[in-house]
């Protein structure tokens, strides 16, 4: 190959350095820092310390932070991400990490305007929570919300959170409804099932902790919006199927009649609680029992 002028080679390099440049990041080009616009005129910096540590700072702060990132199994592969996780216009910081192979587990930083530095997001806790910590985090900001999902076994559940004010609290959450689906046909139809339906209790409570409804749903369709939960749509069945005040009541003058509609709100051992609306009287509630084998 015969050599290239000083001329060509120059131009090259040249044109080869634009290239880099204009590829690169603000700050690096790897993903163990990241730089980001905070708000308009506000910029930050974070970068990965090798320790399990990240150095944050913003064009804001007085001096920079060290604060602890999310980690894998070996004490590494963290990953920085910003976002708006509080919906208050401002960009938060974001680190990440992969366990169990499926399972991300997310650190929230908060950026507060005042200080121009960054704080940490508590997860809340409790037992009615699937995932205790923020696993694979997605901000809605139309709802208003923050799902968290995170797989168990076979199984992937769902947490949403709202916030009261500054705090962050559980506002629905879904835990496993154990139906025997042959004993439930005999007595609900629920006409065309999806391949991909699980059925699911989903809870929705209010920043003190209440419960404040329930309604067995898809666990792959999580309701994050504001509207009041809907249970999945079924039909009587038998000609007349008996409608307890409560699960293990044994008598009852109320009555559902073959092809009434229903919503499914709850099970529990064997029982299932029921929403009719009554023309004349509106919604009615009640249980009923499926039949077993015994």
């Amino acid at each position: 190959m015969k050599p290239r002028s000083r001329l060509r080679s120059a131009a090259h390099g040249l044109l080869m350095l634009g290239l880099a440049l204009s590829a690169a990041p603000l700050w690096a080009a790897d993903d163990s820092q990241i730089s980001f616009e905070v708000a308009p005129g506000v910029t930050a910096d974070a970068r990965l310390l090798g320790d399990g540590n990240i150095e944050v700072s913003s064009s804001r702060a007085k001096s920079r932070q060290v604060l602890p990132a999310s980690t894998d199994e070996e004490g590494a592969g963290t990953r920085l991400g910003h976002a708006d996780y509080n919906f208050d216009g401002y960009q938060d910081l974001d680190t990440s990490a992969t366990l169990g192979q499926v399972n991300e587990l997310v650190t929230v930083y908060l950026y507060e305007p005042a200080s121009g530095q960054f704080r940490a997001l508590a997860a809340p806790g409790g037992s009615e929570i699937s995932c205790d910590g923020l696993w694979s985090l997605t901000p809605d900001p139309a709802t208003r919300t923050l799902s968290s999902s995170c797989r168990s076994g076979p199984m992937w559940y769902t947490d949403i959170y709202r916030y009261q004010g500054s705090q962050l609290y559980l506002y629905r959450s879904m835990r496993n409804a154990f139906i025997d689906t042959e004993a439930l046909a005999q007595v609900l139809a629920l006409g065309a099932v999806d391949d991909a339906e699980i059925l699911t209790v989903w809870s929705a409570w209010d920043a003190a902790g209440k419960r404040l409804e329930t309604a067995i749903w898809n666990a792959f369709d999580p309701p994050t919006s504001n509207a009041p939960l809907q249970g999945r749509s079924a039909s009587v069945v038998p000609d007349k199927l008996p409608l307890y005040s409560k699960a293990g009541d044994t008598s009852t003058k109320r009555y559902l009649l073959k092809g009434d509609r229903v919503e499914l709100l709850d099970e529990a051992d064997g029982w299932l609680q029921l929403r009719y609306r009554n023309p004349r009287r509106g919604p009615v509630l009640g249980w009923v029992k499926l039949p077993t084998s015994e």
